[in-house]
């Protein structure tokens, strides 16, 4: 098992209180769908990376027979906490960053990735760990704000991010998070690019995927 230390405390107290308002209201325009699409057909041991406020407990298939749910932010993972003593599905929340998962090697089936490469310290680092907690032939489900496939759109996400990350939670927009995976070692079987919401307005948080992916070896 890996130990953290004083510098893995993630703490964003203003972006926290106003990330679980905004992920609840977004929950009702579709959010929740995408968390259900994302998680469907999930059995075994599952780890939650970066689980937030703990709005994909909600949707974990009766098939999974636990969920280690990894939270860094103090605020979330106390609301995340108490979203787990609510659901069917058996859910431990912990402390510890997507970056150093204090977890051991090869114990889990899949491994669920939701809103949260976009704003890793270590994008690489953090797939890295998630390969390492998986047994070969694991699972990976991640629902991400991805970098658009429109070139212009990805050249204002890439001007947005200069300031972006600073207003939510260390966000990057333009991360081409669906490449870092196949690099990190998975197989990307299935995945769905779409935009969240879909509008004419220019968001750099709009672009998102939805996708599967396998451990190699």
């Amino acid at each position: 098992m890996r130990r953290r230390g004083r510098a893995d405390c993630v703490r964003h107290p203003i972006f926290a209180r106003c990330y679980d308002k905004l992920s609840r209201g977004a929950e009702q325009q579709g959010a929740g769908d995408h968390r259900r699409e994302a998680l469907a057909g999930l059995s075994g041991r599952v780890v939650e990376v970066g689980a937030g406020n703990g709005l994909n407990f909600a949707y974990y298939p009766p098939e999974v027979t636990e969920v280690i749910a990894v939270e860094p932010e103090p605020h979330l993972r106390g609301i995340a906490e108490r979203a787990a003593a609510v659901v069917s599905v058996a859910v431990r929340v912990v402390d510890g960053t997507a970056e150093r998962l204090p977890l051991e090697s090869g114990m889990f089936d899949a491994g669920v990735a939701s809103l949260v490469l976009c704003s890793v310290a270590d994008q690489r680092q953090a797939l890295g760990e998630l390969s390492r907690v998986l047994r070969p032939g694991g699972q990976l489900r991640f629902y991400e704000h991805v970098r658009s496939a429109d070139p212009r759109y990805a050249r204002m996400q890439r001007a947005a991010d200069v300031v972006w990350p600073h207003l939510a939670g260390g966000c990057h927009t333009s991360h081409d998070t669906v490449a870092a995976i196949r690099a990190a070692g998975f197989s990307v079987e299935a995945v769905r690019l779409f935009r969240f919401p879909d509008t004419k307005l220019f968001i750099p948080a709009s672009p998102h995927a939805i996708g599967r992916a396998v451990k190699l070896g």
